[in-house]
């Protein structure tokens, strides 16, 4: 379920200290119940999901995603001098002390994120290409009955008119589409309780 950006901004997540200059795409509850302790659970199932082109998701979903790694590699969206490091510095530059011996997290298996940290209940991992510099943010909420569930935020710095251009055309079909099929999936594929693999 797509939930208000103040879902995100209006708890206090380590992440608001390294992306004051992004902007909140969106804000997603995860479904995803679980215990106070499930969330490191949660953070190594997601990160070893499938690429989301090539998983259970609709022909529409799929073809969606060809669609954006074949512009990409051909208009030379993410080449090596288009992401971290190259055109934007990691986030991990602006850690303040205290973060910068925290864990990182897992890699993903098949999306090209790197993670920035781990901590109790939120994990961080950013991409970046020639047309954003982008933040996957996953936190861990009460859910107001004595569990808890996640909450995924997505924030973007798009790189100029290219950038903005594309998350303009790129909104509807996240939120139509590649979002709700992705919950969908979550909630037929999440483990009961969120305390098994």
């Amino acid at each position: 379920m797509r939930l208000p950006n103040k879902a995100h901004t209006s708890l206090p997540w380590r992440i608001h200290e390294l992306t004051s200059d992004f902007l909140v795409e969106d804000v997603w509850e995860l479904p995803t119940p679980g215990g106070r302790n499930d969330f490191g659970h949660l953070v190594r199932w997601l990160a070893s999901r499938d690429d989301p082109s090539h998983s259970s998701a609709s022909l529409f979903v799929r073809a969606l995603w060809a669609i954006r790694w074949t512009a990409g590699r051909l208009l030379g969206w993410d080449g090596p001098d288009a992401g971290l490091g190259s055109r934007v510095p990691t986030l991990r530059d602006r850690f303040p002390a205290d973060l910068r011996g925290a864990e990182s997290g897992p890699r993903f298996r098949a999306l090209p994120f790197a993670p920035l940290y781990l901590l109790h209940d939120e994990w961080g991992a950013e991409i970046a290409n020639r047309t954003v510099h982008g933040v996957m943010h996953i936190g861990w909420v009460p859910d107001g009955t004595g569990g808890y569930h996640g909450q995924m935020a997505v924030l973007v710095k798009p790189n100029g008119l290219l950038g903005a251009a594309y998350m303009a055309v790129i909104r509807p079909f996240r939120r139509l589409f590649v979002y709700p099929q992705m919950t969908r999936a979550i909630r037929r594929a999440w483990p009961a309780g969120g305390s098994s693999s």
